[in-house]
């Protein structure tokens, strides 16, 4: 999909994801390293023993595929020459220098953009390009402390915690391939480039799943505790031990969820381990009956041991079973190496082998980050060796960008384009709020019956649960319009057809076969629009066996490894803060639509995602 453009790509660990997704989706992506590699090439786990080589580095692999590397030293003026040379024929140049640091070298985006006026410079920093803190310098550590993530992730009585895998770089470079795509669409419109500016800190405030607004919202502060929620100061449980691990439970107890705990009870007492009653319990109303006082810790402890002494007779095989014969809002916690075996990523083919040219051993990489119907990610080429492809890429006649012939400047490089918002929760609406912050304009659908769940997540303006005062959504929703449409009624269905000629994206989160069961499917549609863009986004996909696992982030997050890469060595699994997985797809469905688009300007052709 972006096979006509070129990427200068002179990253190091702080910003490489970002190339990698343009390289994924067909961009020419030319990695720029220093005399002696990357210090990406010295990072570990290694493929070999040898760590001293520059060709076995797992990290290095893991954000390189699809590239080509050449080797310049940028304190010489003969190869910054060269730099600028091929900066002049790019669509993008990508970079995460310390703020100031190309300036000194006339390598500034003011200072580039005479040189080629449709360059989109992207500029990926711990801190941002401007204020106080710009200069300040940062590790993984450092940033997720920063962002706010990490001070609400842990035990209740330890000290903060992180994932010890690093996540800044990768929130701050899937925004910046966000970014990236945005300004494309704009100068698009202006045939002119501009300068994106990625604050890992910025980014990583998302995983704070809006407890950030604590304070201006004047609700009570989020309290740190892995393993349970607090709700108006009762601590809630949300993990058990099981016979072989641990299980974690989603937030069964909102109206719009309610039916989930209501079946896990039903499971309970088909084994005869609960007292009769509870099935007659409104769990719809629970959360809101602690918050209103008329449900207490004391009411919520004898619930708290039946699930402890059921769930403690079950493995993580069994709860898998059951989460989809019964469609429980509960996840068993997996390891890595469990969740790349399961039987949902085998049956998705999701994993890709390929082999490293310089080495004995092959590395088995994360697939497609999504299915594109039109365009599918192809994997092109393994990780390069360092500077293997300077000779050829300075063979290669100058390159000159394919711009535009709009001129004048745009504020709202969006403009145009129309997106009816089936999306509910997180993952999906914080994505077009993206879109939406930049021109789209975006409907977002409800149905009185069934309001977002989002409007029933705290924090809530002034400590006050109420469904147009949820921060949250408030937030993912900012910039949109909103409406209310029953599409199982026929009047809703007339309403939607309308909308979606009018439309050129569709989103939506339903559960896989919901939309083909209202003959909603996207085969159905593209014969009434044929350059329909329409996704879907849910926990496991369309297809596999787990297809219809529901649920939240923090269940996502339990079956992909997450809650295992984050605790104390004497402590059970602690995890990143909330819905995880959820900060990680909203940047993931606005690429994909952003693709989409890019896509269907140059050819025309809609596709489904």
């Amino acid at each position: 999909m972006l096979s006509s453009y070129r990427v200068i790509d002179m990253t190091d660990e702080g910003g490489l994801l970002c190339g990698q997704i343009l390289a994924d989706l067909g961009a020419d992506v030319v990695q720029v390293e220093p005399p002696g590699g990357t210090r990406a090439r010295r990072l570990g786990p290694f493929a070999e023993a040898d760590r001293s080589g520059l060709e076995s580095s797992l990290y290095w692999w893991a954000y390189a595929r699809n590239k080509r590397s050449v080797v310049l030293d940028i304190e010489s003026e003969v190869d910054r020459a060269q730099l600028i040379r091929l900066i002049r024929g790019a669509d993008f140049f990508i970079e995460s220098q310390r703020p100031g640091r190309l300036k000194e070298l006339g390598l500034d985006h003011a200072s580039l953009s005479v040189l080629n006026p449709g360059l989109i410079h992207v500029s990926i920093t711990p801190f941002g390009s401007t204020g106080p803190k710009s200069r300040w310098l940062a590790t993984d550590l450092v940033a997720v402390a920063a962002g706010g993530q990490a001070y609400l992730s842990g035990e209740e009585q330890r000290p903060p915690i992180r994932v010890f895998v690093p996540q800044a770089h990768a929130h701050a470079g899937a925004d910046a391939a966000v970014g990236a795509l945005i300004a494309l669409q704009g100068r698009r419109l202006s045939g002119r480039g501009q300068h994106v500016d990625i604050s890992q800190q910025d980014s990583l405030t998302l995983a704070t799943m809006f407890r950030s607004l604590d304070a201006p919202l004047e609700e009570a502060l989020a309290r740190r505790g892995s393993g349970s929620v607090f709700v108006a100061g009762v601590r809630i449980p949300i993990r058990y031990p099981l016979a072989d691990g641990w299980v974690i439970t989603g937030p069964a107890w909102l109206p719009s969820t309610g039916h989930f705990m209501t079946r896990l009870i039903e499971w309970i007492a088909e084994e005869g381990k609960c007292d009769a009653s509870l099935l007659d319990e409104d769990w719809g109303s629970y959360v809101l009956r602690i918050i209103e006082g008329t449900v207490g810790r004391e009411d919520f402890e004898p619930i708290d041991r039946m699930l402890a002494s059921f769930f403690v007779t079950k493995t993580k095989s069994e709860i898998m079973a059951e989460v989809i014969k019964r469609k429980l809002l509960i996840a068993p916690i997996l390891s890595v190496a469990e969740m790349v075996q399961s039987e949902q990523l085998q049956s998705r083919a999701f994993s890709v082998e390929m082999k490293h040219p310089k080495s004995a051993v092959g590395a088995v990489y994360p697939g497609a980050f999504a299915r594109f119907g039109a365009r599918p990610i192809q994997f092109r080429r393994p990780p390069p060796r360092l500077g293997e492809h300077t000779e050829a890429v300075f063979s290669e006649p100058d390159r000159i960008p394919i711009l535009s012939s709009a001129t004048g400047a745009v504020e709202r490089p969006l403009s145009g384009v129309k997106i009816l918002d089936l999306f509910w929760i997180l993952a999906g609406p914080a994505s077009t709020r993206m879109l939406a912050d930049y021109g789209a304009t975006v409907i977002h659908v409800e149905t009185t019956r069934h309001p977002d769940t989002l409007r029933l997540i705290p924090p809530y303006r002034f400590n006050h649960p109420h469904p147009e005062g949820a921060g949250g959504f408030q937030s993912a929703n900012a910039n949109k319009l909103g409406i209310t449409l029953d599409i199982s009624s026929e009047s809703g269905r007339l309403i939607f057809f309308e909308l979606l000629q009018w439309c050129d994206v569709l989103t939506e989160s339903f559960a896989p076969g919901v939309m083909a069961s209202r003959g909603l499917d996207y085969e159905t549609l593209r014969k009434k629009k044929s350059d329909l863009i329409m996704i879907s986004s849910c926990l496991m996909g369309q297809t596999g066996p787990w297809k219809d696992f529901a649920g939240f982030g923090n269940l996502a997050a339990s079956v992909t490894g997450f809650q295992e890469l984050a605790q104390w060595s004497d402590a059970p699994p602690s995890g990143p803060y909330g819905a995880y997985t959820d900060f990680i797809a909203v940047r993931y469905n606005a690429i994909s639509i952003l693709a989409a688009l890019e896509h269907r300007a140059q050819t025309g052709e809609g596709q489904y995602i």
